[in-house]
């Protein structure tokens, strides 16, 4: 019935256990470890130094009797149980990891994070600074650290087992076994610092600093860094080679994030700022690059672009770019005014009066109409010093 009652009891504790974290227990940066102490000694045993990551551990200390055997390794053991959360839930856990032979003799125990520490207890016996005492001697031990405790603080690199021997006559073998728990996020070397790192960089980036809903957009970002990259991979990337990074995670970041459309209002209006400060070029490159090129132009980009380059004379691609903006949006009047500039400036003056005939009633989204309009933009080119032959000829159409 015993038998019976451990292997219920191990079944729910596990399937338990199971449902959580993800993670694993690393068998390779496992410690195991079998030293002889002599009577009434003292030593201290080092583990094998944790993978980043390392979230929990356990440990089983087991004295033996030179004759005798470890039945079962730890770490196979803890394969059947997934999860550390679930070993320290009951007894079932607690039962299934010290179910090994161990011998009669017993010992004292203290767990230190520093060497300097462990070296003391050893010439000592003082347990300063040990994150974890066992003053009632024992001849097995098992349990889990868990990151709230003293013994796994963040960024633990190690751990130093000081053993006692309690055994005044014969010497003693203490076997050893510690098994880090790496948890799968953590195990890239992503955590508090290293992804505000990464997030001072993100919010250099242009495409944050247009946007009102920064740390929306970063906290996006940043989550695509970490599921790319490992910490030391990001580290070792290039300049260039994060400018391209950036570029590939920008516009999922921005879908994702909702801010899609914020940021293309963002870029119109910066364009347009960059405009009225005579900055025609870095106005044209920007609506290319940020909005043309991403394929999210609309009317009104196109004829923005078809004026940046109207006003600096690229007459060809002005034209190119408001005929885009017309076949968007043929009933748009503004349009057809800065085609009939375009065919006034490249010498198709028929043309030109044409349109002003067919437009010259109405008035435009900006309430002016459509000869006022007209004088306003004759006003603005001949200030740019363009060439003002043909003006008169179509002043006198609208009057």
């Amino acid at each position: 019935m015993k038998l019976v009652s451990f292997i219920t009891a191990l079944f729910i504790t596990t399937a338990v256990m199971a449902q959580s974290k993800e993670g694993e227990w690393d068998a390779v940066r496992a410690t195991n470890e079998t030293v002889n102490l002599g009577a009434g000694k003292r030593v201290y045993v080092k583990t094998v130094d944790f993978p980043a990551g390392t979230t929990e551990l356990v440990y089983r200390i087991s004295l033996l009797d030179d004759n005798q055997k470890m039945s079962t390794s730890l770490v196979s053991l803890l394969k059947a149980i997934p999860d550390p959360s679930g070993i320290s839930q009951g007894a079932a856990g607690a039962v299934f990891l010290l179910s090994t032979i161990s011998g009669d003799d017993k010992c004292t125990f203290a767990v230190f994070t520093e060497e300097a520490d462990a070296i003391q207890y050893q010439k000592t016996g003082a347990a300063k600074n040990a994150c974890f005492i066992q003053n009632e001697p024992v001849n097995k031990a098992a349990r889990l650290f868990s990151e709230n405790t003293q013994c796994v603080p963040t960024g633990v690199k190690r751990l130093y087992f000081g053993f006692q021997s309690e055994n005044w006559v014969m010497k003693q073998k203490i076997v050893l076994e510690v098994v880090p728990w790496v948890d799968a996020n953590l195990k890239k070397g992503w955590n508090t610092e290293t992804k505000k790192e990464v997030i001072d960089w993100i919010k250099t980036l242009p495409v944050t600093q247009r946007l009102l809903q920064k740390e929306l957009f970063t906290g996006y970002f940043v989550v695509r860094v970490s599921q790319k990259y490992s910490y030391a991979e990001y580290k070792k990337l290039l300049p260039s080679e994060r400018v391209t990074m950036a570029a590939q995670l920008t516009e999922e970041c921005l879908q994702k994030s909702g801010l899609r459309n914020e940021y293309l209002e963002a870029v119109r209006k910066e364009a347009i700022q960059l405009q009225a400060a005579g900055k025609m070029n870095e106005a044209m490159a920007l609506m290319q690059k940020e909005i043309v090129d991403m394929q999210k132009a609309k009317d009104a980009d196109y004829a923005l672009l078809g004026s940046l380059c109207l006003f600096t004379k690229q007459f060809i691609k002005a034209e190119e770019w408001c005929l885009k903006a017309i076949t968007l949006n043929p009933s748009e009047v503004a349009y057809q005014l800065q085609l009939a500039h375009i065919y006034m400036f490249t010498d198709r003056l028929k043309q030109a009066k044409a349109i002003h005939e067919q437009y010259q009633q109405n008035h435009l989204s900006n309430y002016k109409s459509w000869a006022a309009q007209t004088k306003l933009d004759f006003e603005q080119f001949e200030k740019k010093g363009f060439d003002t032959r043909n003006f008169k000829k179509i002043l006198r159409v609208l009057e």
